[in-house]
């Protein structure tokens, strides 16, 4: 099934989506939105669009793994978004996936303003990977 991730971001919220063999998470687009309620309409329509019969929606969950504000509203999002799309939508934690996607535009060279508008893009990759791997092991 194609699956699509969300990397919540208060200015820009990054997308990505695997393939119906669930093997590979590829970037997919970055939203670039501060209002909430517009997010979340750009964010089902981006859904729709895909053909997304899966929501993962990254948990930004502290290192010690309680849940803060963050979390909150990623759950919150979460809730708001399967019901505007009648699509499941699930969590997953996504500590140090800004980290991490840091670390691969660095081994890429990807500078300045371009690193800037993909970063968000190249995390939701990792939360939905993340998933994915995590998926098959239980399988």
């Amino acid at each position: 099934m194609i699956i699509m991730s969300v990397d919540l971001g208060k200015a820009r919220t990054g997308l990505a989506l695997c393939d119906k063999t669930e093997f590979l998470a590829s970037p997919y687009k970055v939203i670039f939105e501060k209002s909430p309620q517009k997010l979340l309409q750009k964010v089902a329509d981006a859904a729709k669009e895909a053909k997304a019969a899966l929501i993962v929606v990254g948990l930004p969950k502290n290192m010690d793994g309680s849940e803060g504000e963050s979390a909150q509203n990623a759950r919150d999002f979460a809730a708001q978004l399967a019901e505007l799309t009648e699509v499941e939508t699930v969590m997953q934690d996504e500590r140090g996936t800004t980290i991490t996607a840091h670390s691969f535009l660095n081994d890429t060279n990807t500078r300045g303003k371009k690193r800037k508008n993909v970063v968000d893009e190249v995390a939701a990759t990792i939360i939905l990977q993340n998933f994915l791997d995590a998926r098959k092991n239980k399988i």
